[in-house]
């Protein structure tokens, strides 16, 4: 990880698939399968676990030992719950819809290098722990993640519900907002690397982690990755307070464990894609990777250095569910459009303009200045929203008088707004004329103080 600071590695070496045939290539296919859907039995028992030790609580622990039968328990009640049918939906594509984002979830893993070069026992073929690769790899992943919000919304128009297609609505606008910000983050990595294959970008971060060199991206993606699985705080299209459960709320049994089996291995999607293209992939960090020459580095070793990798990210994920509130949707959009949105176009900007003085010049900096650069990007994000700000003065500080609104005014009720007041009641009137207390039409509404 903190070799030479190579900045760019001329034709990175890619992975040789010259000796897969059918038969391997059938097996890591299912591998991939099994994996998967074991990883997410583990993330959910992860999840329940770190956020009960967050919480100060004990979690699952009384099912098996440290709880993890519970999850058994829980499989065996999705399927054996009763499968509750909208009868005014659209029946094909209601029940289409959760098997589409979990097909597109589960096409992920195809490209993701999971280590290096091993030797299959017992025989002398050599394969690379990835099940293919082509030159536009990147591309493909971002390709099938934006099919997988198919199932989301066609989830949620399908049921013919109002709470669902709200759901459905924010989530499209939310995939939007934060796959553009995402890819602004993947295009400086391209161009480090000259390549968008994933097994040419982790042999290129041999040297130094593009986690490190390029950490404007790294941490752009972070959150972009979470915006983009609907994770908490940006659990937006499913939130409970608002919208029942979103896009789910007509889905019961199976069909409604299949979203989310989807959004449990988009996490894990994420998370690998990830580590591949900004923490090494399955290279191990410094300076275990030093040790022997880098025997660490190779064989089955890799897939060790790999999972710790993505299952770390695994725990920002819980982390920050267990740690931060619920965004409020304009907060949210805000967020994308003008904080992520401008931050990464600049910085891709400022990038290209270091790569082509280094590539037109004979000036070869590259490999200082753009991890310079990087921390400079950062030092200055940090700066500009740290919250050490003036505090307003008093008369800035006292609330704008109370606004009077007639909740029937469009015909139903409405509640108020902040900054707004019901006129008073008839109750209040004739209390405030027996306590001999002003006239009705000014007495003020109790002020109802938020419990936390």
């Amino acid at each position: 990880m903190f070799g030479s600071l190579a900045a760019v590695t001329p034709n990175p070496p890619q992975a040789d698939f010259s000796q897969d045939n059918v038969w391997i290539v059938v097996v890591k296919a299912v591998l991939i399968l099994i994996c998967a859907l074991v990883s997410v039995i583990i993330a959910i028992w992860f999840e329940r676990k770190v956020i009960a030790r967050l919480q100060q609580r004990v979690g699952p622990n009384v099912r098996g030992p440290m709880g993890l039968f519970q999850l058994v328990y829980d499989a065996l009640k999705l399927l054996l719950k009763e499968d509750i049918n909208v009868s005014r939906a659209d029946k094909l594509i209601y029940i289409v819809a959760p098997g589409l984002s979990v097909a597109a979830s589960l096409m992920v893993f195809a490209v993701i290098p999971v280590g290096g070069q091993v030797t299959i026992p017992f025989t002398d073929i050599s394969t690379p722990l990835q099940l293919t690769d082509f030159p536009v790899a990147v591309l493909y992943i971002l390709a099938v993640t934006a099919v997988g919000v198919y199932g989301i919304v066609l989830g949620g128009w399908s049921s013919r519900a109002t709470y669902s297609l709200l759901g459905s609505v924010r989530s499209s606008a939310q995939i939007i907002s934060y796959e553009l910000a995402m890819g602004m983050s993947l295009v400086t990595v391209f161009i480090m690397s000259g390549s968008m294959s994933t097994s040419a970008i982790v042999g290129a971060q041999s040297k130094l982690w593009y986690g490190i060199m390029l950490a404007p991206s790294f941490f752009l993606y972070i959150v972009s990755m979470i915006g983009e699985t609907n994770r908490l705080p940006f659990d937006l299209p499913e939130a409970e307070g608002e919208l029942v459960a979103g896009y789910m709320t007509e889905y019961s049994s199976m069909k409604f464990a299949w979203f989310f089996l989807a959004e449990y291995i988009n996490m894990l999607n994420v998370s690998a894609v990830c580590t591949t293209l900004f923490l090494g992939g399955w290279r191990a960090p410094w300076p275990l990777s030093a040790i022997g020459d880098g025997v660490l580095n190779t064989g089955y070793w890799t897939i060790l250095w790999f999972l710790a990798k993505t299952w770390l990210l695994m725990f920002v994920f819980v982390w920050v569910r267990g740690t931060v509130v619920r965004f409020r949707y304009d907060q949210f959009m805000r967020l994308g459009w003008k904080g992520m949105l401008p931050l990464a176009l600049g910085w891709i900007v400022l990038l290209t303009g270091v790569r082509a003085i280094d590539e037109f010049t004979s000036y070869h900096f590259n490999e200082w200045a753009v991890p310079l650069l990087s921390w400079i990007v950062v030092a200055f994000i940090i700066m500009w929203y740290w919250p050490f700000k003036e505090s307003a003065p008093d008369d800035a500080l006292k609330p704008d008088e109370p606004v009077e609104i007639d909740p029937y005014a469009d015909g139903f009720p409405v509640p108020p707004l902040p900054g707004q007041v019901l006129p008073p009641s008839s109750r209040q009137a004739a209390l405030a004329v027996t306590a001999g207390g002003p006239p009705a039409d000014t007495v003020p509404l109790p002020e109802v103080k938020e419990e936390r």
